[in-house]
């Protein structure tokens, strides 16, 4: 399965869940509001990788799954970084998504508990190769 991973500013929360799912049997899409937090998901090991609101809105219409901080489907969210369009196209999407919640982005969701970052990430990945492996099987 091809799986997205879309983040910005540094790219910190793509690289730890593309470090995470590396060598799991799926294509990697590293998509980066910038060009720094792309650069870094693809050293991190994604497989391919492409910047900016167009390719996030682009590919998100033709993704089975997107996986990154909760703030991609927050216009404004990143500081600024996810663009009304890319919150839409995101939000939009029929692919399932695997959030990880990220209170910098001014956004708390109820019902969450206080887990690190870490424990976050691996929950993400758990989430990520259910929801694949699910697909797998079905096909």
């Amino acid at each position: 399965m091809r799986v997205a991973i879309i983040d910005g500013q540094g790219g910190g929360v793509g690289c730890a869940l593309i470090e995470r799912l590396k060598g799991k049997g799926h294509t990697l899409l590293a998509l980066g509001t910038n060009a720094l937090a792309t650069a870094a998901m693809l050293r991190a090991g994604a497989d391919e990788g492409a910047t900016g609101e167009n390719a996030i809105c682009f590919n998100a219409a033709s993704l089975e799954l997107i996986a990154g901080p909760v703030g991609i489907i927050c216009a404004n969210a990143l500081l600024g970084e996810v663009s009304p369009a890319i919150a839409q196209a995101v939000g939009a999407s029929k692919a399932h998504k695997v959030l990880l919640p990220n209170t910098r982005c001014t956004l708390e969701i109820a019902g969450t508990t206080q887990l690190t970052f870490a424990q976050c990430a691996d929950d993400a990945v758990l989430r990520i190769l259910r929801f694949a492996d699910s697909q797998v099987k079905i096909k």
